[in-house]
């Protein structure tokens, strides 16, 4: 406990609070430890402790994911910064925003052989150079009196089109310095006034056109529009535009997935009703996202054959055919230039609604005949089995692979993946942020080997009495790994199968108070989930599945296919389509 006035760790907590954080997530150390002093003495908002530094993050970017406003992950020095380093990344590559406040060793002991030193003197590691690589912002606050303008220009860089993760690193004696004459934050903060709606020539000109002419128009929304709070503004969009309308992996929750307009999702583990639709279309019109590779395989052939048009603060990825036109980009606020162009669109004479999409057209996958439930049944019986205000968070790998793929976000729920770097075992510290934003049940999906990353966060929803059922595919390997191996290394040796084990009895041996079970069809798995719906806290289902079973991955279809008409003359399985 402190004594005297307030320190410069009081006025960052009070700051924060004032900016509408409620929750800060991150581990604990000697070098942040005033942080959590201040926050137990302020009681403005939580500090909840993970497990790992990693994991913090990833709840700070679930919390924010699910309406959590900015998320803050505080942690100590040394290995407790590093540990930030994926979750930063994460934040980067997705654009969310978040805020990480990482301690450092107290200024007269850097570069004197400080344990933990990165101030970068005397040759320790610079951590504003590391961190000012993955970040929007990234600054040491040297001066106490620099906190409060350092704070917002932190702050400041998370926000608008272009945000992301900024970090301010914290000496432990600038910490427990006075904070005398420090402005509040909101006064610091610059004003960023919502620019006005004002249609942006050639794009809104050939969209009005081909609305006008009643043309076939494709609209592919990422995880922008969730993002820049647009979703209301592209309903309202698809329906002037009488479009269809797909979704990138990690913008599943960007439309209505029961909409009939709905196309399906893009890329590698997309439907192909999405390539079909791009093909018919006048115009492709992507809202928030570039469509990365993961995003787009498959389609790049007929995107470059098709007129596009992107709404995004960045140019998009997809490049036409040599002399084909370039796409037209639209950048700046989202939201205002999708309200601008609606309006422009609710201008034109009303015509009768025609469009319905005929998708989304599921992958059929090969039936290894060997035991276990199979992916695509334990996803449908988890849709048979989750509310519809309910958060669903995939993992890497199999899992997720099959949960893009078949199924639907929940109606009035959200949908979370990493889809920028990717991170096994992001899921876990993710769903537990969303459970703190959401206060309603989160499903976690996640495969084994994603639970030997993180799933020790398991500890912390118990610890919190989270409503987090977490879904664990235990099929033994590092199932994508797996597929991988067999289908393009001959599969004559395998470094990603496991020994068995048994996930639910070890958590329900660790947790007593753990509902933790194992489900060995899916129809088990989907009365357990029913169950588990009316507990309070947390939950964990083992559901035993087949490391052979393929993923809905169109690479790895393509090529079964391929080899399996070679060999027999008929292909297995439904065809993928090509992947550009």
């Amino acid at each position: 406990m402190h004594s005297g006035g307030p320190r410069v760790a009081d006025y960052l907590v009070e700051s924060l609070a004032a900016l509408g954080v409620r929750h800060v997530f991150g581990v604990g150390g000697a070098n942040i430890e005033d942080l959590y002093d201040a926050a137990h003495h302020s009681g403005r908002l939580t500090p909840v402790v993970a497990k790992h530094e990693f994991a913090a993050a990833c709840m700070a970017e679930g919390s924010h994911r699910t309406g959590g406003g900015l998320g803050v992950v505080m942690t100590t020095s040394g290995a407790g910064a590093m540990n930030l380093v994926p979750g930063v990344s994460e934040a980067y590559a997705a654009r969310v925003p978040l805020l990480a406040l990482v301690g450092q060793p107290p200024r007269p002991l850097e570069g004197r052989g400080a344990f933990q030193d990165s101030s970068g003197l005397s040759g320790s590691l610079d951590a504003v150079q590391l961190f000012g690589s993955i970040s929007r912002f990234c600054a040491r606050i040297d001066d106490p009196a620099d906190a409060g303008e350092l704070l917002a220009a932190a702050v400041d860089a998370t926000r608008g089109p272009r945000g992301g993760p900024a970090v301010l690193l914290l000496p432990k004696d600038v910490q427990q310095a006075a904070a005398e004459g420090l402005l509040p934050v909101r006064d610091l903060l610059p004003v960023r006034e919502e620019p006005a709606a004002v249609l942006r020539g050639a794009a809104a000109e050939l969209l009005t056109t081909e609305a006008a002419r009643g043309a076939d128009v494709v609209l592919v929304a990422g995880d922008g529009v969730a993002h820049q709070d647009a979703r209301a503004e592209l309903a309202r969009l698809a329906a002037l535009l009488d479009a269809t309308v797909a979704v990138t992996p990690e913008g599943k929750d960007a439309f209505d997935n029961h909409d009939p307009r709905f196309l399906g999702v893009t890329g590698a583990i997309g439907h192909p009703t999405v390539l079909r639709g791009i093909e018919k279309a006048a115009v492709c019109v992507l809202v928030g996202t570039r469509l990365p590779v993961m995003a787009r395989a498959g389609l790049d052939v007929a995107l470059a054959d098709t007129p596009l048009v992107a709404y995004d603060p960045e140019p998009p990825f997809p490049e036409p055919r040599p002399g084909g036109r370039p796409a037209l980009h639209v950048d700046g606020c989202l939201r205002t230039e999708l309200h601008a162009l609606n309006e422009a669109l609710a201008a034109l004479p009303e015509r009768p609604a025609a469009c319905a999409a005929e998708g989304p057209e599921h992958l059929l996958l090969p039936d290894t005949g060997t035991s276990g439930v199979r992916l695509v049944d334990a996803v449908r019986a988890i849709e048979a089995a989750v509310p519809e205000d309910a958060t669903v968070v995939s993992d890497a790998g199999n899992a997720s692979a099959a949960a893009i793929h078949y199924l639907a976000t929940p109606r009035r729920g959200n949908y979370v993946i990493a889809m920028g770097m990717g991170g096994m075992g992001h899921s876990f510290g993710a769903g537990i942020g969303a459970a703190f934003a959401t206060g309603r049940r989160t499903y976690v999906l996640s495969g084994d080997g994603g639970f030997y990353a993180h799933g020790m966060e398991l500890h912390t929803a118990v610890e919190y009495g989270l409503p987090v059922t977490f879904v664990i595919f235990d099929n033994n390997a590092h199932g994508m790994c797996v597929t991988r191996e067999q289908l393009f290394y001959e599969g004559t040796y395998s470094y990603n199968s496991f020994k068995p084990a048994d996930i639910a009895a070890g958590a329900r041996a660790m947790f007593p108070s753990l509902t933790a079970v194992e489900a060995h069809t899916a129809e088990q798995l989907r009365e357990t989930l029913l169950d588990t719906n009316e507990t309070a806290g947390p939950a964990l289902i083992g559901v035993r599945c087949d490391p052979d079973d393929m993923p809905p991955f169109t690479p790895f279809l393509h090529l079964l296919n391929a080899r399996n008409t070679h060999t027999s003359g008929a292909p297995h399985g439904h065809p993928a389509p090509p992947v550009g």
